[in-house]
């Protein structure tokens, strides 16, 4: 997880889900292209290590973790476009 993280990523957002793939919480739906919550507890925590230990620019790792949370916490488990199984 010591891998240098893009500094293109610019916004909050992209940063974030950039953190969620590398850690594994989230995946997109292969037909839509929405990030989906993959419920993973282990993945979650490592998001928030990642937050922590490098956090987006202009940001503390105080302040990262709350804003990655409220971020992963926003997307579904499920893909709003796919039909209902």
């Amino acid at each position: 997880m010591d891998k240098q993280h893009d500094p293109a990523i610019r916004t909050l957002r992209g940063r974030a889900i950039s953190v969620f793939q590398e850690a594994g919480a989230i995946c997109e739906c292969e037909e839509h292209g929405w990030m989906q919550d993959r419920g993973d507890p282990h993945a979650r925590q490592r998001a928030f290590d990642i937050a922590r230990k490098e956090p987006p620019c202009g940001l503390s790792p105080e302040q990262a973790v709350p804003e990655v949370r409220d971020m992963l916490d926003s997307m579904g488990d499920t893909c709003p476009e796919c039909p209902p199984d």
